[in-house]
């Protein structure tokens, strides 16, 4: 097998991107980029630890993630499994990376930066969902943002309804939990439960 060790051979193979590689990151979050983060429901948040990398899902109405001004995003930690790998190492390294996708559109948008968590109780309040305030915010100050273009979606075919895979031919997350727990915990009446619990926990 023939690996890549340097970033010199790494460029060889690859070449020089081209401008509009490049034109498109800046340090600030500008107009259109603003429209992207305000119109995506969906966000993968990347975060840094002594054990490692982690990168985790965040889902909300479209616009959950506040522009607070040109450097700054504030994403509310809505309720979930409170392991809070990110949380964790968020607070051990500053560094995130987040990746807004948006239903029916190609283009992502790719955000670096250092972040911190707030517990100010009326930043909390100001997020709050059915009288719900999250436990945390995430405070991000923006090192870079650029969009990513529509490549990688249009090859999955990640919005193309015929490509949608039925949920009933993969285990379900009560055969994984019964399978790893000698059935301990999950099965069948943890899948029976969970639309209910899940709507009964959203926010």
């Amino acid at each position: 097998m023939s690996i890549i060790t340097s970033v010199d051979q790494l460029e060889a193979l690859y070449g020089t991107p081209n401008d509009a590689s490049t034109v498109k990151e800046v340090d600030w979050i500008t107009p259109h980029y603003r429209a992207y983060i305000d119109a995506a429901p969906f966000v993968a948040l990347a975060t840094s630890g002594p054990e490692g990398l982690d990168c985790s899902p965040r889902g909300d109405l479209a616009g959950f993630v506040r522009v607070h001004d040109k450097k700054t995003l504030m994403l509310p930690d809505r309720r979930g499994n409170n392991r809070i790998d990110s949380l964790r190492n968020i607070v051990r390294d500053p560094r995130v990376a987040l990746l807004f996708m948006i239903p029916g559109v190609g283009n992502t948008l790719r955000v670096n930066g250092r972040a911190q968590l707030s517990v100010d109780p009326e930043l909390l309040a100001s997020f709050a969902v059915d009288d719900k305030a999250p436990r945390s915010v995430m405070v991000m100050t923006v090192d870079t943002i650029y969009f990513q273009c529509a490549r990688a979606l249009v090859r999955s075919e990640l919005w193309n309804p015929a490509r949608h895979v039925d949920p009933k031919s993969l285990p379900s997350a009560g055969q994984i939990l019964a399978a790893l727990s000698q059935n301990r915990v999950g099965g069948d009446d943890y899948d029976r439960a969970w639309p209910e619990r899940a709507k009964q926990t959203m926010w």
